[in-house]
């Protein structure tokens, strides 16, 4: 995969619930794809809630870990961060003129299944991730693998 350009104009993303505040940019490599990583703030008191990436491009790996990747604290879940969160990181899919998404999650994390659903995306399949993917373990579970064209 040839290197992206990084964007700066990304460090930061609002809404008027929530920041995004880029954590780190990293060029990917045969394996990780490029990615941006934030931390999710909520703009109300500046708390930290959580953290997404937005993974650039597509690879045989990326299918199974999907363009998306996020992680609310316990203690904030419910407020639909998630969600909110990854809607603000489709900017920068966009902006890299990308053209769908994968996005997914194990079966049965039925909030992260909503939350994905609730984006529009639609379910591709279920499967369980080969062993030459790069997340693989053991005791990997069912995932849901979902396509979300932008």
């Amino acid at each position: 995969m040839k290197p992206i350009e990084y964007l700066n104009k990304y460090e930061y993303i609002e809404n008027d619930v929530i920041y995004l505040k880029l954590n780190e940019f990293n060029i990917g490599d045969e394996v990780v794809i490029p990615y941006y990583y934030y931390n999710i703030h909520r703009k109300s008191d500046n708390v930290i809630v959580g953290k997404i990436s937005i993974r650039i491009g597509h690879n045989y790996h990326s299918y199974y870990n999907g363009n998306i990747g996020y992680e609310i604290f316990p203690v904030f879940r419910g407020n639909n961060y998630s969600y909110i969160a990854s809607n603000l990181a489709l900017k920068v899919a966009k902006e890299y003129k990308m053209k769908y998404l994968i996005l997914s999650c194990e079966a049965s994390n039925i909030p992260s299944n909503k939350t994905i659903t609730k984006m529009g995306a639609l379910l591709i399949e279920k499967v369980t991730p080969p062993s030459d993917y790069f997340g693989y373990h053991k005791e990997m579970k069912e995932y849901n693998i979902y396509k979300l064209i932008l």
